[in-house]
Order: C-alpha cells, then sequence, then structure tokens
C-alpha cells in the first residue's frame, strides 16, 4: 500500500515509509464499515431484487427491493460522509422499515417464512450495530460542543500586543542624491 501512497507525489514530497496508528476512533472505525456495508447491500438489492424476492417469498415486490436498494445506497454514502450520525440514523429508520416489511411477509400463506426468520434475525443484529454506532458516535462527537471558550482576553501575540509595537518597523528608504 505505501507503494501507492507514493506514485503520485511530486519529486519534492516525502515517501511514506510506514503508517502510524489510525486517528479514527473504533466507532468511527464501526460507522465506517457500516457505511460500505450499506452500499454494498444496496446494490445486492438493486440488481439481485428478483432473486431476493423469490428466495424470501416476495414475488411481484422487486421494484419495492429496488427501492430498498436505492435508499441503502443514499444511507451508505451519508454514513461515509462527514454527517456520519445522519446516517447511521437513516440507517436506522431503514432497518425499521425492513422489519416492518418483512414481518408483514410472514404469514402462513408464504412458503419461504424459515428464509425470513433468518432475514429478521440479520435485520435485527444489524440494527443492533446501528444503534451502538450512533450511539457511540454521536458521544464522541459531541462531547465537547456544549463547551463554549471565551477567547476575548488573548490577542494572539505571544508577549501581548504592548511588547509587539514597533517591532516590525518598515525598513528606512535611502534616498538617492
Amino acid at each position: 500500500m505505501n507503494l501507492f501512497s507514493t506514485l503520485k507525489r511530486s519529486k519534492g514530497d516525502p515517501k511514506v515509509l510506514h503508517k502510524g496508528r489510525s486517528s479514527l476512533s473504533a466507532s468511527d472505525r464501526l460507522a465506517r464499515n457500516l457505511g460500505w456495508f450499506s452500499i454494498g447491500l444496496g446494490l445486492v438489492q438493486l440488481f439481485g431484487a428478483n432473486r431476493i424476492t423469490r428466495t424470501l417469498g416476495l414475488d411481484g415486490q422487486e421494484t419495492m427491493i429496488r427501492a430498498y436498494g436505492l435508499r441503502e445506497v443514499g444511507a451508505g454514502m451519508m454514513t461515509l460522509s462527514v454527517d456520519k450520525e445522519v446516517g447511521l440514523a437513516s440507517r436506522i429508520v431503514g432497518d425499521g422499515i425492513d422489519i416492518v416489511t418483512l414481518g408483514s411477509a410472514m404469514h402462513t400463506a408464504n412458503p419461504k417464512r424459515d428464509n425470513l426468520a433468518i432475514a429478521l434475525v440479520m435485520v435485527a443484529g444489524v440494527t443492533l450495530l446501528d444503534l451502538i454506532a450512533v450511539g457511540a458516535t454521536t458521544a464522541r462527537h459531541t462531547r465537547h460542543r456544549g463547551d463554549i471558550r471565551d477567547y476575548s482576553e488573548r490577542s494572539g501575540f505571544p508577549k501581548g500586543v504592548p511588547a509587539s509595537r514597533g517591532l516590525a518597523k518598515p525598513p528606512s528608504v535611502h534616498r538617492l542624491v
């Protein structure tokens, strides 16, 4: 991987010999992984809607599954963005919609109830991960937002404004006579 990171660098840039520890916390990594999972699942739902509906006994609901796929891709992109809390919240709402959809198909006339039960357990597990991720991410990124710091007494000069006066004098101008 280090080879690829040095390919596009200009000659004056230093080479990356090895990478240090990641600045991402565990909650950020979980959110990122859930975002990629959401994009992957959405693509499967978009392009494999026929197979999914056959497997779950939801024949004729291909358009709905494709719409759910678009929702998953959008939620995944939001989760990978700076506003990951919004993406995770939309994933939780989507999980709720999925649970209601799968639960409504769990009737005695559906011969694929066993597959539906497995799908419900999987969605419930992912929902639990989403809840953990949104809780941890929100707690980490909102911890210091309520702190209001007062910098009105600071000038930005190390020794204060009075000690800085007169230090930046313009160079003397010599006249040629």
